[in-house]
């Protein structure tokens, strides 16, 4: 199966729905403009489809070798590979360590297009990115100068190690130890699930592996970070001898095939040398810097499969004939199908919208980082912090109803693994599970994100969705003079409608979860988040509508811009309403479950 990288599409939400001018305004970004950043995306694109697209399906087939702790990747991964590094692509946000320097904004279009096109493959840059930039942040000067300028340049990878067999998400019971000794420490204990954790495409992998210290608190306040490398590295930044590590086996997964995910475990024979990042017991703290990274990163990862999984049910669409539909001919493409229509817009409407919140977040990552502004610097970061949940929830949710979608267009050829549409409803599978489940990033969004600063953040996105159906409203007006020529749209005045709802319904449930006090049944939580990204993903679609009507007002007569107004039509016809029931569902549905007793899952056993 193709993928064919969305490059107008990206480029249209980066442009009119996510402020490039702004980010390219910020000193950081002095040498960036929307020329050299399509330029960017065109040769990420040419890359995704004619390198990583390729191997997605024989890697899946050929999956991974394993002999005593040594891991081999499929033909052709490590060539891949060796060529992206080459082209600046493993961890392009770098500047100061010898990336491309790219705001995280544009980074995000390609990494969902490497996403997308192979998503086993992206996985292990996305990991050393997380790496980077938790090095960066956090670890000393000397650290980040032996470490840093090898993870860059793709010449080493990185590692999260957090997760044990007997802790899972609950960090707080990890019992992996750290002794110290000297200038370093020795670290002992078991890690699993560690995506490239072992394998052949770098000399050397640098490890970060969360451990307690002898005299560490309890629970997640004694928790440090450390860096551990496969082999040790010398003060000249040569490689020396072997670390007391070992990949212990590979877990035999429903999809990512291709992507070893490790079982390690730390010193076997006294102890692994490891050294110490930051201050002792502020390791989860900076974990984190890792996990916001990889969490945005997973969400597009979502994005990608969706788009992949679409791009393959619309080609199948267009040419599988079966069936007729009224006056029409004995045999007809099956897109004719209004069925087939109907799964086609969920799928490619939903995944539309989700890019626009994945790279909204992205851009406030960027502000949040590099204005000189303080003030604006917080509210972004309040952003993103908000953001971040539902990009990476939604937006995976999403990418697996997404393929499940792919897979029924197909009929029973869905089924049938020759035609691809199943490897992405595996490989998304485990999106909504790693690096935080659905049920965890909506506590987090609950409890953390929206009880915390009582709403502030939340409530400053429904002022932003209000702006912008005060826009489209006033737009309808200006449109509906016969003096001017309107573009071919939606009624304006019901879109202006749909988006204000879509304000309320989040204003209505943040002040829900307000009032609660800090008590807000759990059970809320995962109908909080899918009714937050229903509503956004509202606001998003009538910010696309209003910004391609404009394009063909000025003349711009494209197909895309169209499109994305029968998308936007459709998405809140078909998708928006609902957020309606979901509402009833945060403050009604919770007792309901609540009310379930282990006993009453046994009925008939």
């Amino acid at each position: 199966m193709t993928y064919t990288a969305p490059i107008e599409d990206m480029m249209f939400v980066l442009e009119e729905l996510c402020g490039l001018d702004d980010i390219t305004r910020l000193p950081a970004f002095a040498d960036l403009d929307p020329e050299t950043a399509r330029a960017i995306l065109q040769e990420a694109g040419k890359f995704a489809g004619e390198v990583l697209a390729p191997l997605n399906a024989a890697g899946d087939r050929a999956g991974l070798g394993f002999d005593q702790g040594r891991v081999t990747l499929p033909e052709g991964w490590a060539e891949a590979y060796h060529s992206m590094c080459e082209m600046g692509w493993n961890a392009p946000v770098a500047r100061d360590c010898g990336g491309m320097g790219l705001p995280a904004l544009v980074n995000s279009a390609v990494q969902e297009m490497f996403s997308g096109a192979n998503t086993a493959f992206q996985l292990c840059s996305m990991l050393t990115q997380g790496a980077v930039e938790a090095i960066d942040l956090y670890a000393s000067q000397a650290q980040k100068a032996l470490y840093l300028p090898k993870l860059v340049s793709g010449q080493w990878s990185g590692t999260m190690n957090l997760t044990e067999p007997q802790a899972g998400s609950d960090l707080g019971a990890i019992r992996t130890r750290a002794v110290p000794e000297g200038d370093h420490y020795r670290v002992s204990g078991q890690k699993i699930f560690i995506t490239y954790g072992a394998h052949d495409m770098t000399e050397n992998i640098i490890h970060l592996v969360l451990a307690r210290l002898p005299d560490a608190p309890a629970g997640t306040k004694g928790i440090s970070m450390f860096i551990v490398p496969k082999r040790l590295v010398n003060a000249d930044g040569t490689l020396g001898a072997a670390n007391d590590l070992r990949c212990v086996s590979l877990e035999h997964k429903m999809g990512i095939h291709a992507s070893p995910t490790a079982t390690m475990s730390f010193g076997d024979a006294g102890g692994a040398i490891g050294y110490l990042v930051g201050a002792p017991n502020q390791g989860l703290h900076y974990m984190f810097a890792m996990m916001n990274n990889a969490r945005l990163g997973v969400g597009l990862q979502g994005v990608g499969i969706a788009e992949h999984a679409t791009q393959g049910a619309v080609a199948f669409a267009l040419e599988r004939r079966q069936g007729r539909v009224p006056q029409g001919a004995s045999s007809t493409a099956i897109i004719s199908h209004p069925d087939i229509r109907r799964m086609l817009g969920l799928m490619r409407a939903r995944t539309e919208a989700a890019r626009v919140l994945a790279y909204r977040a992205a851009r406030s990552l960027d502000l949040a980082r590099h204005s000189d502004d303080a003030r604006q610097q917080h509210w972004h970061q309040q952003r993103v912090d908000l953001l971040i949940p539902v990009v990476k929830a939604w937006s995976t949710e999403l990418s697996l109803s997404t393929a499940s979608l792919g897979v029924q267009v197909h009929g029973g050829m869905g089924y049938i693994e020759e035609t691809g549409a199943a490897q992405h409803l595996r490989d998304a599978r485990i999106t909504s599970i790693y690096e935080g489940t659905t049920g965890i990033q909506a506590l987090d969004l609950v409890g953390r994100k929206i009880a915390l600063d009582k709403g502030a953040a939340a409530f400053a996105l429904v002022a932003d969705m209000r702006a912008s159906a005060a826009r489209l409203e006033q737009a309808g007006l200006e449109w509906a003079n016969p003096e001017r020529a309107a573009p071919d749209g939606p009624d304006w005045a019901r879109l202006a409608a749909q988006v204000n709802e879509a304000a309320a319904l989040v204003e209505e449930v943040t002040q829900w979860i307000i009032g609660q006090n800090g008590q807000e049944p759990q059970a809320s939580a995962c109908a909080v988040l899918e009714l937050f990204g229903l509503c956004l993903g509202a606001w998003a679609m009538g910010d696309a509508a209003y910004h391609a009507a404009k394009r063909l007002a000025a003349g711009r007569q494209t197909a895309h811009a169209r499109a994305k107004l029968a998308m936007a039509d459709f998405y809140m016809a078909q998708c928006f309403p609902m957020a309606r029931a979901l509402r009833r569902m945060v403050e009604d549905g919770a007792a309901s479950i609540l009310a379930l007793e282990p006993e009453d899952f046994a009925i008939g056993a």
